[in-house]
């Protein structure tokens, strides 16, 4: 089996990867401050100036990115003066004036988000997870995050109408169309993007605790798990407290 090499670079990635070449890593993947508010435990930026801090950071991922590789930014709009702060869709925007495609959004659904009562919001139960890429031809591999069928299944297929024999398109006219058929006898489905994850709090000393599954599914969605493929590099940005360990490759972290 081949080695496994985990390099962890403590400092501002800014810096950090300027040291690194051209198209390097195969998977970037960060959670950066949302704006300000956690001021008390990291810093942070203040969203008027978020955009402009973060822009030079998008700049080097998108030299060290490879032209197969994807970027996941976990990010999420804070309050400010009672409504939503418009800096990830500033943010959105100007990325895409900066060359990355705005490929795909996940919802990551905090399945345990916290309780509470605010006047003129419900509880916040989902955050941003942006995928961008510097060409349509990445790397994916949906097979690798396939999902249980679900027991819906044993009921749903077990007597076939009509209709769920043959493609059969939607009524409303929208150009979707399923054959129910097509799902008999498989036990697993192609995920959503939705993605119905609990948060972790084994780490006491930081107010903004990040699923290490969260991590691993997109990693796995986006770069190849053979062990005979070679090497694969995976670059971990700030607030990720801990390091990618996979089997068999050499991947680089960055924190």
């Amino acid at each position: 089996m081949k080695e496994v090499k985990t390099d962890i670079k403590i400092g501002d990635c800014l810096d950090i990867l300027k040291k690194f070449p051209e198209n390097f890593f195969d998977f970037i993947i960060t959670s950066p401050p949302y704006a300000d508010s956690r001021a008390k435990t990291y810093g942070g930026i203040k969203p008027d100036k978020y955009v402009e801090w973060f822009l030079p950071r998008s700049e080097q991922f998108l030299r060290v990115l490879k032209p197969t590789g994807t970027f996941i930014l976990n990010i999420k709009e804070r309050v400010v003066d009672g409504e939503r702060h418009t800096y990830v869709i500033n943010l959105i925007l100007s990325m895409r004036q900066q060359g990355w495609l705005w490929t795909e959004e996940f919802i990551w659904h905090k399945k345990n988000c916290h309780p509470g009562k605010w006047p003129n919001r419900f509880r916040g139960a989902w955050e941003r997870c942006l995928q961008f890429n510097k060409t349509r031809q990445f790397h994916m591999y949906q097979e690798a995050v396939m999902v249980p069928m679900g027991d819906w299944a044993k009921t749903r297929l077990k007597h076939l109408g009509t209709n769920d024999v043959i493609r059969f398109n939607s009524q409303v006219g929208s150009g979707f169309g399923k054959n129910i058929a097509n799902w008999v006898g498989r036990d697993k489905a192609f995920p959503s993007n939705v993605l119905h994850l609990a948060t972790e709090t084994g780490n006491s000393n930081h107010s903004a605790t990040f699923p290490r599954v969260l991590r691993k599914r997109v990693f796995y969605s986006y770069s190849e798990t053979d062990t005979y493929t070679g090497r694969i590099t995976s670059c971990c940005m700030p607030a990720i407290q801990f390091a990618p360990i996979i089997p068999a490759y050499e991947v680089s972290l960055c924190a």
